[in-house]
């Protein structure tokens, strides 16, 4: 009995499980492959050229060692030049340090001939005013400075406020452009000097240089120069006349009391006393001059 053909059997191929992560495909192909194909070819490429044996720190350690042998080489070179080199700058500062002592050497040879040249131009000048001056030749050298004087007098200190270099003021002295009102200004010893002129002082000087008639005190900064030389505090001034009379009119003129108000206002140090007897030295170097009287013009008419 023939029956109908029954289909051969089909063979089931078993299923995989799903995996859990399937659905996140990117990162896992990021966490298979960390290191893109390109970086994997060159790195095969110099694994097989032979170049990839030796590890990086190893290489920056010789690197290193490089770096410092280089470093030491330069060091080692500087040194021995400077060595080579110490001598021939001794040798240069030795030669300096002479010329400098020669120059300076010739620099007071110098100023003393100027001294001495100087006293002798002052010798030729007073000897020219007893000459030609008369009886009156030795008072004109006292008057302008020529001829050293001594006698009675006022002995005037003036002297910064202790507090010139700490504190300021208000009043006349700053709002005229002075920030240290504490500190004694040309300006002062201008008109101290004129109020001893005015109150009968017939010689003065300050801190042992002699006024005359051409003499100028200015300020250089906050320096006091008379005739161009600097002057340092305390200030004294020598007065040569009738020494309590001059002192007594000197206190009582619109200068001392200028004076006076200064001490009172800003600290500026002040003492005034009579004297019996005051030397005063001559002016270093007096211009004499003459003078001619005009001739008159006679008009046309």
């Amino acid at each position: 009995m023939c029956g109908m053909p029954q289909p051969p059997p089909v063979r089931r191929t078993p299923q995989r499980p799903a995996r859990p992560d399937a659905s996140m495909s990117l990162l896992n192909n990021v966490m298979d492959h960390s290191l893109d194909d390109g970086y994997a070819e060159a790195a095969a490429r110099k694994r097989a050229e032979g170049q990839s044996g030796m590890p990086k720190t190893l290489r920056a350690k010789l690197g290193l060692a490089a770096g410092l042998v280089l470093a030491a080489l330069v060091v080692t070179v500087g040194a021995a030049q400077a060595r080579v080199a110490a001598p021939v700058v001794a040798k240069e500062r030795e030669e300096l340090i002479d010329r400098i002592n020669q120059e300076t050497q010739s620099a007071d040879t110098l100023e003393g001939e100027v001294d001495s040249l100087r006293t002798h131009v002052g010798d030729m000048q007073r000897e020219a005013l007893k000459k030609h001056g008369g009886d009156k030749g030795e008072l004109m050298g006292v008057l302008s400075g020529a001829l050293a004087v001594h006698g009675p007098g006022v002995r005037l200190v003036v002297d910064d406020a202790k507090s010139a270099q700490t504190e300021g003021g208000s009043g006349p002295r700053e709002s005229a452009g002075f920030a240290d009102t504490g500190r004694v200004r040309d300006r002062d010893l201008q008109r101290v000097i004129n109020g001893l002129w005015q109150s009968g002082a017939e010689a003065v000087s300050i801190n042992g240089q002699r006024l005359t008639a051409l003499s100028a005190i200015r300020a250089a900064g906050d320096a006091i120069l008379v005739d161009n030389k600097p002057l340092v505090p305390p200030y004294t001034v020598l007065a040569v006349g009738d020494g309590q009379r001059l002192s007594t009119r000197f206190q009582d003129s619109p200068d001392g009391l200028y004076l006076h108000a200064l001490k009172e206002n800003f600290g500026i140090r002040t003492s005034i006393s009579a004297q019996d007897d005051l030397r005063l030295p001559a002016a270093p170097s007096v211009i004499v001059r003459t003078a001619q009287p005009r001739a008159e013009q006679k008009g046309t008419s």
